[in-house]
């Protein structure tokens, strides 16, 4: 693509966005002054990558670049919709909050952190850091929303003996697969004695349109205190787990055949 094509695309994006209804082929190569060949390769190239749709009326923008969509989504756009809710969960609970994620080497990787600003002793961690997502409850959580497959292959890949040790190993691929059992069928995954002494903490996946897992709701804090408030600490995550999927269900495009178009 040349800048000048670069420059089109981006000046024919801002140009829906500024438009509240559909907009047809006329009145855009109107708009951007150019030929209708060029403007209509333009809002195809955008129609493929799901940023506009195209009904009886004319083409709609329901997307910018780098927000979420149902074939990529874009930890930028979790980040920025999961924080107000995240933000209100620790407020609520005193806890710290976290927004964790799968990478493609299936690690966990922390977003971002949020503590709680009313207490003088808070749980902090360092979220450069990836963690080995059956170690730490937001993992557990994001595990145990995958499907049956996606979980096979976690378990596979576990550099671990296939014959359970005397001692019950937390690593051991029978006991990491119970766990995550366990957790599918509460919904949450609750770590009471984390990797780090003293801390525990509670974890929920966040759903996408699909019903993928798309990231994890993460509250942790001193175990003391998570015991005590358990019940207020798993109420707060769900809660904000919840609330986060719908405003990613209500940014993204539902998918649907690419339509035929005119000659």
């Amino acid at each position: 693509m040349s800048v000048r094509s670069a420059i089109r695309t981006l000046d024919l994006l801002e140009l829906l966005a500024q438009q509240s209804r559909a907009t047809s082929l006329a009145e855009i190569c109107r708009m951007v002054d150019l030929p209708k060949s060029s403007t209509l390769l333009l809002l195809r190239t955008l129609e493929a990558r799901r940023y506009v749709v195209r009904d009886q009326a004319g083409y709609r923008l329901v997307r910018l670049p780098g927000e979420i969509s149902a074939e990529r989504p874009s930890w930028g756009t979790v980040l920025r919709l999961a924080e107000p809710w995240l933000r209100e969960a620790v407020e609520a609970t005193g806890e710290s909050g976290f927004i964790a994620v799968f990478t493609e080497a299936s690690h966990v990787r922390y977003l971002n952190k949020i503590l709680p600003s009313t207490r003088e002793l808070k749980y902090d961690r360092d979220i450069s850091v990836d963690r080995t997502p059956h170690r730490v409850a937001s993992g557990l959580a994001l595990l145990a929303a995958m499907p049956g497959c996606s979980v096979e292959r976690y378990l596979a890949a576990l550099p671990l003996a296939a014959v359970p040790p005397p001692v019950p190993d937390p690593d051991h691929p029978g006991t990491v697969s119970a766990s995550i059992q366990a957790v599918r069928a509460a919904g949450i995954a609750v770590n009471l004695a984390g990797r780090v002494d003293g801390a525990a903490g509670v974890a929920v996946a966040i759903l996408g349109p699909a019903g993928e897992p798309v990231a994890a709701v993460n509250l942790a804090g001193p175990a003391n205190r998570v015991r005590a408030n358990l019940s207020v600490l798993k109420q707060a995550a769900q809660n904000a787990a919840t609330r986060i999927g719908l405003e990613l269900a209500r940014r993204t495009p539902v998918s649907r055949p690419a339509p035929e178009h005119a000659a």
